[in-house]
């Protein structure tokens, strides 16, 4: 059975035991099923800029905040207007994972894309206010403590949604921010556009932010800061990238194509070594 499987059964029998018979299994000797961790998703440079010339608008530019700040895409898409610092180039995450905060880098490059932005976004907002709407949820008890907050600016989503919606908890009237599913959608789209072969979404964009930061040579302390990792156990997982592709390890099949002289020959058939071969044609089976 797959660990998902053995899992729910035990969790079923310690719900049964505990909660319907009244006799916890407080010393059974069982243990949990692990998932082994899998390996991310990395583009490299050139497919990263490929996927992003398939994008444009809002679309291009919550892609550019995951790829070069290292947001998650809840993250990105709950960014609030005052949450943007452009004068220390930094980004507040409010609601990360784990009802943690933290704060990450701000690409120059953007800076004058999201002023535009926001500038448009104001806009909308005025005029919302105009109508009698403008309103945003706000998290925890704030609403509560500063009803009025709600319609101020500094408030505002960053990706705000393009119609409004009715609050299914307050029954009130508001916009909130855009649909995960839309970038989702426009990210899987892009990837298919530009040829990029395997899996790759949103999330594969914060893999490519930290793992790119690794190989320019930033030390993994300040990765797993602005990534928000709790452990840098989870962040040592994108070093798997650093020993691959040429970067650090070589292949002992590598030195075989350098020529008898220390120069490294041409590529192409004539580059391959020659494999001694027996009086039959077939590839000798003695040990050497």
């Amino acid at each position: 059975m797959s660990r998902s499987t053995q899992n729910h059964a035990f969790n079923a029998l310690r719900f049964l035991y505990g909660n319907v018979l009244r006799r916890p299994l407080s010393e059974i000797d069982a243990a949990r099923a692990r998932k082994r961790p899998s390996l991310p998703t990395v583009l490299g440079p050139e497919e990263v800029e490929r996927l992003f010339r398939q994008l444009d608008g809002v679309t291009k530019m919550v892609a550019s905040i995951l790829y070069g700040s290292g947001l998650r895409l809840l993250e990105a898409l709950r960014l609030r207007v005052q949450d943007l610092d452009f004068h220390h180039r930094q980004l507040r995450v409010r609601a990360a994972k784990g009802e943690k905060q933290r704060f990450t880098i701000l690409p120059q490059r953007l800076e004058p894309v999201l002023r535009r932005h926001l500038r448009e976004v104001k806009r909308q907002h005025e005029t919302d206010l105009r109508l009698g709407n403008g309103e945003v949820y706000l998290p925890h008890a704030l609403e509560r403590k500063y009803p009025n907050a709600g319609k101020e600016w500094c408030w505002q989503y960053v990706f705000p949604s393009g119609q409004l919606s009715t609050d299914p908890r307050s029954r009130r009237r508001r916009r909130h921010h855009l649909n995960e599913s839309t970038i989702q959608k426009a990210v899987k789209r892009a990837v298919r556009a530009s040829g990029i072969e395997g899996r790759a979404g949103c999330h594969t964009l914060r893999h490519s932010f930290a793992t790119h930061l690794l190989q320019s040579g930033y030390d993994i302390r300040t990765v797993q800061e602005l990534l928000g990792h709790s452990s840098v156990k989870t962040t040592m997982i994108y070093t798997h990238v650093l020993k691959l592709g040429g970067l650090a390890v070589r292949s002992p099949f590598d030195s075989l194509l350098a020529a008898p002289g220390g120069e490294q020959q041409p590529h192409g058939e004539a580059a391959w070594p020659d494999i001694p071969t027996s009086p039959s044609g077939s590839p000798d089976d003695h040990e050497s």
